[in-house]
């Protein structure tokens, strides 16, 4: 049976570590714990998790990302041609700088089929046991496509460098769809960068048409042949770590290409403030195509919105996007990276309690 996803109440993914599951993370790597007992206390907190997400209403799940310590790093650097190291600096977000460390190319990239991911969904999902949809989040191939990633002794340009992405992606998404997923979220920061009026990309080798273009055009080619009953979504993210954000800009320098164009089956969108901007660049939306799940409640503070100014802001994205074509959700995440954002686990729990019963008020499901 094929979902209708993303839904009406969604959420991004990623959930707060509970101190238990950081001191194991912390033991391992220290070497005071084996790794069998580091996946078992894991195993436990995302079986916790999943309950209480099922407990508060939601029909659809995510592991919390519990077995990584950032949102993307840790897919990547489990690439073939692909290692994680620490850089001199980290990201540098609205008044601080993160955790240095990130991923760059050492050599031919390639989907590793001995990807931990795989295992870990299987073991998530029999958790899940069909209680609720299992989604799985995965950061975009274009997150691949900051200039300090790419190692032009082995690729020469974008081009050839696309190329083995994407068929790496093709790869993915087959052994993904092969454990079982029928879920995929694409987080792609990425997009963010290119739609921020504050970034210059006149000064570089590839101006910002251009990766416009390729953005989607990458997506488009990983997504081409991809089984009837995928669904998948992708989260446009300006930056979550610890309540912070790195970009601001509305959707409109991307929208006429992203938005008309990329061959997904929802966009999670941030409008959770006026960093996003209105909703008018949501009139590229085809009607009956892709789902819009805004992102009207913030997972970066813990006061929960206004139901009547989220009713209302709903109300006024319909004008652009049919409202049967509209969901809700969180901005973002609750803890991106493993530091998690600066609100308590109970608030967590509240605010996505809080899309529950909003997207009941508005859509009867």
């Amino acid at each position: 049976m094929t979902i209708q996803a993303p839904f009406h109440a969604d959420h991004v993914g990623s959930l707060l570590r509970p101190e238990r599951l950081k001191k194991a993370r912390r033991d391992y790597k220290e070497g005071k714990i084996e790794l069998a007992e580091l996946k078992r206390i894991e195993t436990e907190e995302v079986t916790r998790i999943v309950d209480k997400q099922i407990e508060i209403g939601l029909d659809v799940v995510t592991d919390g990302e519990f077995r990584r310590d950032w949102w993307h790093i840790d897919f990547l650097e489990n690439l073939n041609g692909f290692e994680g190291y620490v850089p001199k600096h980290g990201y540098f977000f609205e008044g601080v700088e993160t955790e240095p460390y990130d991923v760059r190319n050492i050599g031919k990239i390639s989907f590793n089929p001995d990807h931990p991911f795989i295992k870990d969904f299987k073991v998530f999902n029999q958790i899940v046991d069909g209680r609720a949809v299992a989604k799985q989040t995965i950061p975009s191939p274009n997150q691949l496509f900051h200039v300090d990633i790419i190692n032009n002794d082995i690729y020469p340009d974008y081009e050839s460098y696309a190329k083995d992405i994407i068929q790496a992606y093709r790869d993915a998404i087959q052994a993904f769809y092969e454990a079982g997923v029928r879920y995929l979220q694409i987080d792609d920061v990425y997009l963010a960068v290119l739609t921020s009026p504050d970034i210059d990309f006149d000064r570089g080798p590839y101006k910002r048409d251009y990766l416009i273009e390729l953005a989607v055009r990458v997506i488009n080619s990983v997504l081409e042949g991809k089984p009837e009953d995928l669904k998948v979504t992708t989260h446009i993210c300006r930056g979550n770590y610890q309540s912070t954000y790195a970009f601001q800009g509305s959707y409109q320098l991307i929208a006429p290409t992203v938005f008309a164009k990329e061959k997904v089956d929802g966009f999670f969108l941030e409008y959770d403030d006026d960093r996003s901007g209105n909703f008018e660049p949501l009139s590229h939306i085809p009607h009956g195509g892709a789902k819009v799940v805004l992102g009207l409640v913030t997972s970066k503070q813990a006061d929960l919105e206004d139901p009547a100014l989220i009713k209302k802001r709903i109300e006024e994205a319909a004008k652009y996007v049919p409202l049967e074509q509209l969901c809700l959700s969180p901005q973002c995440g609750f803890a991106s990276t493993h530091h998690g954002n600066l609100i308590t686990e109970e608030d967590q729990w509240n605010k996505l309690k809080h899309v529950v019963e909003l997207a009941k008020e508005v859509w009867g499901d």
